[in-house]
C-alpha cells in the first residue's frame, strides 16, 4: 500500500501525462472531435487502477463518439504511461466522463434567470411617481 502522499503525486503525474498525450500523441479523430480536457486523476491505495475524469464540450453524439476513442486508446495510454512514469506496474486506465463543469454552469444559468424575474417583479411592485 502506497502512502497518501505518493498517491497523490502519482494521481498528478498521471494527470500531466495524459493531458500531454490527449494534445499531441492520440491519433484517433474520435477524440480530436470535441474539446477534451482531463479534469482529475483518482488512483487506487495500491496504485494498480487509475480513474482519469475528463470533461468534453462539445454535442452529445460527439461526446459519445469521443468516449469511444478514448476507450478504445486506453491501452495506448497505459503503455505511453508505463514508459513516461517508472512504476513497478503500470496502473489500469479507465475514462470517465465528468459533467460538473455542465451541471456547473446550468446551475450558474437557473440562478442568473432567477434574479432577472426577481428583478423584474421588483421593478413592477414598485409605485410609479
Amino acid at each position: 500500500m502506497a502512502t497518501e502522499r505518493r498517491v497523490a503525486r502519482v494521481a498528478e503525474l498521471i494527470k500531466r501525462e495524459v493531458s500531454q498525450l490527449l494534445m499531441y500523441e492520440i491519433r484517433d479523430e474520435r477524440v480530436g472531435a470535441g474539446l477534451v480536457s482531463v479534469t482529475d486523476v483518482e488512483v487506487s491505495g495500491d496504485l494498480q487502477h487509475a480513474k482519469i475524469f475528463v470533461s468534453i464540450y462539445s454535442t452529445d453524439e460527439v461526446r459519445r463518439a469521443t468516449m469511444a476513442g478514448l476507450k478504445a486508446a486506453s491501452g495506448f495510454v497505459r503503455r505511453e504511461l508505463g514508459q513516461r512514469i517508472r512504476l513497478r506496474r503500470t496502473p489500469e486506465v479507465v475514462f470517465v466522463e465528468d459533467r460538473s463543469l455542465e451541471r456547473g454552469s446550468r446551475v450558474l444559468s437557473l440562478l442568473n434567470q432567477l434574479n432577472q424575474i426577481e428583478q423584474q417583479q421588483d421593478a413592477s411592485e414598485a409605485p410609479e411617481p
